[in-house]
């Protein structure tokens, strides 16, 4: 070894030396606040022993579970001379939306045919002519024009009849 990284090395070491920490002063303050300090813990309060409950309940339904219908569900009498939607046929895309959820957003004429664009609030595009079925209450298309459509609903009147109505529907409402 070379004279000069002997005497690096012998300074280097005696720097980590010099930086050794004092706490002599620390260790003997924190001995002196243990053996002044008394410490205070107060005991655990005593319980006394609450009776058993007994559950009475057993018998009855589980709050977990559905209520049972105890009556038999109403059934309406339909009447002979009113106006009955068709409860048997299959419903179309848009009959899933109510006319609230639907915005006219354009039309157009194809094979001698008027189309008009519905948009739903979930951000769905359908197309849709006359005669096509729209709605919540069994609607139905029966006239297009350029800038809206008009509707044609069933709404029940609370006797067992539906009344018809028709809704109009414009572009941009």
């Amino acid at each position: 070894m070379t004279p000069l990284r002997v005497l690096v090395t012998l300074a280097l070491l005696g720097l980590t030396a010099g930086c050794a920490p004092q706490m002599d002063d620390l260790v003997a303050y924190t001995n002196q606040v243990k053996q002044t300090t008394q410490s205070r813990i107060e005991p655990y309060p005593e319980f006394t022993q609450q009776p058993a409950f007994v559950y009475s309940a057993s018998e009855f339904r589980s709050p977990f579970m559905r209520p049972q219908r105890d009556q038999a569900p109403v059934v309406t009498q339909v009447k002979a001379n009113c106006t009955q939607p068709d409860l048997t046929r299959a419903k179309e895309p848009l009959e899933s939306y109510g006319i609230d959820a639907l915005q006219l957003t354009g039309s157009f004429r194809s094979n001698g045919a008027d189309w008009v664009l519905f948009k739903t609030n979930d951000g769905n595009l359908y197309q849709a002519k006359v005669g096509n079925r729209i709605g919540l209450f069994f609607g139905k298309i029966i006239n297009v024009k350029n800038n809206s459509v008009i509707i044609e609903e069933l709404v029940p009147d609370g006797t067992g009849c539906w009344q018809r109505k028709e809704t109009t529907l414009a572009m941009g409402s």
